[in-house]
């Protein structure tokens, strides 16, 4: 696993895409019993090389009900994106990951990570890929039955700042979804 993740670290497949050069983002560990899987580093991200170090980590960490350090634990928690650079800005935001990443290294790092419990996917760009032809209509409806997916996955929007006011026009998230989250979080992590 060392291995696997030092040869992401070192990838520069799309450098030529990236607006501030390659760094991948990743932390896993063959111990790791959840694996969270988001888009794609953004800037801050990018400059400090800690995944999820940013708003949208602080309130995903809020969803999970868990600590830093808990989070940052590999052996408990594998931070994989969809995309392990940042992506640069578009017009609304970050731009998409990068498509290669997924499809050249998810599949290396699942198959050295035998403890896995439980996979959120964080956004559109994880449950496309992930669900496929599972996929409600929208991500709204993909969050609202999420139930489907388990125990594999667990669908989530992002947790973005951005995404507040989804959330306020959507109370059932943090009524029903956000509870059963806490739960299988803490019941996986002890």
């Amino acid at each position: 696993m060392n291995k696997l993740i030092q040869q992401i670290r070192n990838c520069q497949e799309c450098t030529k895409h990236l607006p501030l050069g390659a760094n991948p983002i990743i932390a896993a560990s063959p111990k790791s019993k959840i694996i969270i899987i988001g888009q794609a580093p953004g800037r801050i991200v990018h400059h400090s090389g800690i995944p999820w170090d940013d708003k949208s980590g602080d309130n995903l960490r809020n969803w999970l009900g868990i600590d830093k350090p808990t989070f940052y634990d590999a052996e408990k928690i594998a931070l994989m994106p969809m995309g392990f650079c940042f992506p640069g800005t578009g017009k609304s935001g970050d731009m998409p990951p990068r498509p290669e990443c997924a499809p050249l290294w998810h599949n290396k790092l699942l198959a050295m990570m035998s403890q896995v419990k439980l996979i959120l996917l964080i956004g559109k760009y994880s449950q496309d890929y992930y669900l496929k032809n599972r996929l409600k209509s929208s991500l709204t409806e993909t969050v609202q039955d999420f139930q489907l997916y388990l125990p594999k996955y667990f669908p989530l929007p992002h947790p973005s700042p951005r995404n507040n006011i989804w959330q306020s026009k959507n109370k059932w998230f943090g009524d029903k979804v956000l509870p059963e989250l806490k739960l299988r979080i803490g019941n996986i992590l002890g």
